[in-house]
């Protein structure tokens, strides 16, 4: 099976499942949870859609990777309450922070990979592009929920200590998949 079938059966089941999770929830009058099934729904079908109608080659560590953030961070954290379990949500950002360095390694192959054949790019470089990317990504999701607490009264960040440790929680993430690529490129 290619890696774009892959990614179109593993969106798919995650689709169904947020599907099932809005349906229950609505009919149960439970709008928050069925609007978490909704957008679920929304962020599961991404990869999919790119891959049937962009022909992206889809990089199937991103897709994975993604796929099982969205799982951890939506199904098991919101719907079913995971995020009351102290590490949680650190262990959720410390995958975002592998997610954006997949990210970030799929945006180097995309715009660098095919160009850089004829010289060699250091591999201190693609370490440094992947953590600085990934970072950038948890700085604005900090971000985001500091303005959504600010404009909507929510407490997405309850205090400094929670923005810092997810912040670094998103670096840590980040620094192992860096970490493996900057040693792998050493080997070649």
């Amino acid at each position: 099976m290619t890696n774009r079938r892959y990614v179109i059966l593993f969106s798919t089941f995650y689709i169904i499942l947020m599907a099932l999770v809005a349906v229950f929830n609505f009919v149960s009058g439970n709008a928050f949870f069925g609007s978490i099934g909704l957008a679920g729904m929304l962020c599961g079908a991404v990869p999919a859609l790119l891959t049937v109608f962009k022909r992206f080659r889809p990089d199937l560590p991103l897709a994975i990777t993604y796929l099982i953030f969205l799982f951890g961070s939506q199904f098991l954290g919101s719907v079913l309450g995971f995020y009351r379990i102290h590490g949680w949500d650190k262990l959720v950002h410390g995958l975002s922070g592998v997610v954006l360095a997949f990210a970030a390694i799929a945006l180097y192959r995309m715009f660098v990979g095919r160009r850089d054949a004829g010289q060699r790019i250091s591999p201190w470089f693609l370490f440094l592009f992947i953590l600085s990317f990934s970072a950038l990504g948890g700085l604005f999701w900090e971000i985001y929920e500091f303005s959504i607490d600010q404009l909507f009264g929510t407490t997405m960040q309850i205090d400094n200590t929670d923005t810092m440790t997810d912040l670094i929680a998103d670096v840590a993430g980040a620094l192992v998949i860096a970490l493996w690529i900057r040693i792998r490129a050493k080997r070649n």
